[in-house]
């Protein structure tokens, strides 16, 4: 187990993000023991495994009380650890919202990009789904049109897109962006997702033409769940 523990330390600290499909990854997922030894190793160095399992990918992250010594107070630390801007971290948002959501909502209603708007009434026994038919994509002229105003215009935009896509939030295939191994990853859904659909971006998303879920999919899951357990009683 020594060998397979390091092998993934060392991986994921080189790396930043492994495929959740990767063998030793799915061991961290499904062996305790293995896990717990990983997490501890992890912690050592001061960083944390991201595991979400609605994301396709799981990463690594400082663990909460080593950001400060690490990055410091300084001002780009206040805005983002990674070199973002204002204008930049807004686009990943936007992109956030526009992917990550969607998607979430398909993925505990078991649906698939090409069945949205269709209920299943098997749904609730498929797994998880991950990739291309669950996650959706966005074309950057439209995105552009949509928020270049707002975000700094084209060239601006641009930029900010080139720079979201090497640090794995994004990728960009033809002028058609697609999530990234982090988008999923690296922004805490639970944290996010109210604030959007129920605050100003949900209304600045929604004027330009973008329709957003009702209500936080999480929540939904956990009603659902809920019942099941009280109909089982």
């Amino acid at each position: 187990m020594d060998h397979d523990i390091r092998t993934l330390t060392a991986r994921l600290l080189a790396q930043r993000w492994l495929p959740r499909n990767d063998r030793l990854v799915r061991r961290a997922l499904v062996d305790e023991s293995f896990r717990l030894e990983l997490d501890r190793r992890l912690a050592e160095v001061g960083m944390q495994l991201l595991d979400n399992p609605y994301a396709a990918h799981v990463g690594v992250a400082l663990q909460p009380d080593m950001a400060e010594p690490v990055f410091g107070a300084g001002r780009e630390y206040a805005a983002s650890n990674l070199g973002l801007g204002r204008d930049e971290i807004a686009l990943l948002v936007v992109i956030w919202s526009l992917i990550v959501l969607p998607k979430r909502e398909r993925q505990v209603t078991r649906r698939e990009v090409v069945d949205d708007g269709q209920a299943d009434m098997f749904g609730g026994d498929k797994p998880v789904a991950h990739g291309d038919s669950v996650s959706g994509s966005l074309s950057e002229a439209s995105l552009l049109a949509d928020f270049g105003p707002r975000l700094g215009g084209k060239t601006k935009m641009g930029i900010a897109l080139g720079k979201l896509s090497r640090l794995g939030f994004i990728e960009r295939r033809n002028g058609v962006i697609g999530e990234g191994p982090l988008l999923d990853v690296a922004l805490d859904y639970r944290v996010m997702a109210d604030r959007i659909i129920h605050g100003t971006l949900g209304e600045v998303l929604a004027a330009a033409g973008h329709t957003l879920p009702q209500a936080n999919a999480a929540d939904a899951a956990a009603d659902e769940e809920n019942e099941g357990d009280e109909g089982n009683a």
